[in-house]
């Protein structure tokens, strides 16, 4: 796949209330066959941050892009009151940067206050 079909794949997915682990991927075409993009994937199933990793990337993979996971945390997610607060880290991948998700979390959710913070697992 090429890298203008990057756009067939959704920016944000998350649940749309609770708090849950979130990951932060970076999708590519197949081969490094031009730029990538950086996507948020976040669900309340997953007991584990490797949970929504394996799923997201197995779904992906199989539309021609490759994947790596640039880390994790933890969403906040309170839609009655439109907020969002990203957090915390992934003990298997680390930190995501959480100033990238939120950028992404703001530019799908525009009417929410999104922040974020280092602290928190």
């Amino acid at each position: 796949m090429t890298a203008e079909g990057l756009v067939n794949v959704q920016d944000v997915d998350i649940d749309p209330d609770g708090v849950f682990k979130y990951v932060l991927i970076r999708v590519r075409p197949a081969r490094g066959s031009g730029d990538g993009k950086d996507i948020v994937r976040g669900y309340g199933w997953a007991e584990y941050h490797a949970d929504i990793y394996d799923k997201v990337a197995s779904e992906i993979e199989k539309k021609g892009y490759d994947c790596e996971c640039l880390g994790g945390g933890r969403i906040s997610h309170k839609s009655q009151e439109k907020k969002i607060h990203v957090y915390g880290y992934s003990l298997g991948f680390g930190r995501a940067n959480h100033t990238v998700s939120t950028e992404k979390l703001k530019s799908k959710y525009p009417g929410y206050t999104v922040t974020w913070a280092d602290e928190g697992y």
